[in-house]
This record gives C-alpha cells, sequence and structure tokens, in this order.
C-alpha cells in the first residue's frame, strides 16, 4: 500500500482515472490496527481495480481538516480527483463491510464518464 505524507502526494494519487481508495488512519487507533491483517489480501484481490493509499491523519492534519475526516479509519474513493463514496462509522470495520464498499466504488467509479 502506497503511503501518502504530503498533501501534493495526495492530489497526485487520486487524480488518475481508475479508482483510488485513501485509507485514513492513525498509529494509535485500536480499529486500525484491527484491519490490518486483512488488508493486503484485500489489496491483492482488488488488484487492477483499485488502487490504495494509506494516510496517516495526525501527519496531514489540514488535508484531513479539508476532507473532514473525523473518524478512523475512514475510506474514500476517489476517481479523476473527484471523491465518489466514503465509508465512515463510529463502528469497528468488517471485512464483509470494506469489501462491500470497495465494491461499491468500483460500481460508482465505472458509471462515471472517462
Amino acid at each position: 500500500m502506497n503511503i501518502i505524507t504530503t498533501d501534493e502526494a495526495f492530489r497526485e494519487a487520486v487524480s488518475g482515472d481508475g479508482v483510488t481508495v485513501a485509507i485514513f488512519k492513525t498509529t494509535w487507533c485500536k480499529d486500525c490496527h484491527y484491519i490490518e491483517p486483512f488488508m493486503p489480501e484485500l489489496e491483492a484481490n482488488y488488484a487492477g481495480r483499485v488502487n490504495f493509499v494509506q494516510i496517516d491523519r495526525d501527519d496531514l492534519p489540514d488535508l484531513c481538516s479539508e476532507l473532514n475526516i473525523l473518524g478512523i479509519p475512514s475510506f474514500i474513493a476517489f476517481k479523476q480527483g473527484r471523491e465518489l463514496i466514503r465509508f465512515v462509522s463510529k463502528l469497528r470495520k468488517t471485512r464483509d463491510e470494506i469489501e462491500q464498499f470497495l465494491d461499491r466504488a468500483i460500481q460508482v467509479g465505472d458509471a462515471l464518464p472517462g
């Protein structure tokens, strides 16, 4: 997973024609650590359909404020620099819920022109 450390790198990563999912996390978040064991497999399963990037909310507070990132982990899908959909909840996210979000992100991305 590509780790983003600057605003510029983030904007470049989400500007492509494919679907990019940005995962906003922190080092101290227990729910963020909960998803770590299965994320590499999800990344492999969605290879070629979704590009994943990871942002530490504490490293880029201005960007996270701009994007209204309040809860973590937060998942936001982008295409051509535009937000498609987001998956944010105060509850721990399951693998199944994340897969449903990724499938929906691909659907929305495919429905857009370009």
